[in-house]
């Protein structure tokens, strides 16, 4: 009694295991990444009736909290620390906008030491950011 051989079937690569796991990190990604060009700091800006004037291309963006702090690229720094910063783009500051972002609530004189230093550090454009009115 001969018995037939069974054909032989080519070994497959089942791709479904590994279309489930890029879909995955596709989501993952997709979830993860953050599209806010703010820090993680809260501001809240005051309210202005001013015209909304054109960003130049190059600026400096500073934060100040209400409870005094400044923040540098989602860092916060110290007084110290800011003149150091100022001092590092001084070569270009007559090009760049110095951005104050200070909350509503920051003392005053804060904000005035701030724009003070850049003044002096040679930015020429200050600007201070406000909300629009509602």
């Amino acid at each position: 009694m001969s018995f037939l051989p069974k054909p032989k079937e080519e070994p497959r690569i089942d791709l479904t295991p590994m279309v489930d796991v890029v879909f995955l990190l596709l989501i993952f990604f997709m979830i993860s990444t953050t599209f806010v060009e703010s820090p993680g700091i809260s501001i809240k800006l005051p309210e202005s009736s001013a015209q909304t004037v054109d960003r130049e291309p190059k600026e400096i963006k500073i934060y100040l909290s209400k409870e005094g702090d400044i923040y540098y690229k989602n860092k916060q720094i110290s007084m110290t620390d800011f003149k150091d910063v100022l001092a590092d783009h001084q070569s270009k500051a007559e090009q760049t906008t110095f951005m104050l972002l200070a909350d509503q609530e920051a003392l005053h004189g804060k904000v005035v030491t701030l724009m003070d230093l850049a003044r002096d550090a040679g930015y020429l454009n200050l600007a201070i950011a406000t909300e629009q009115k509602k």
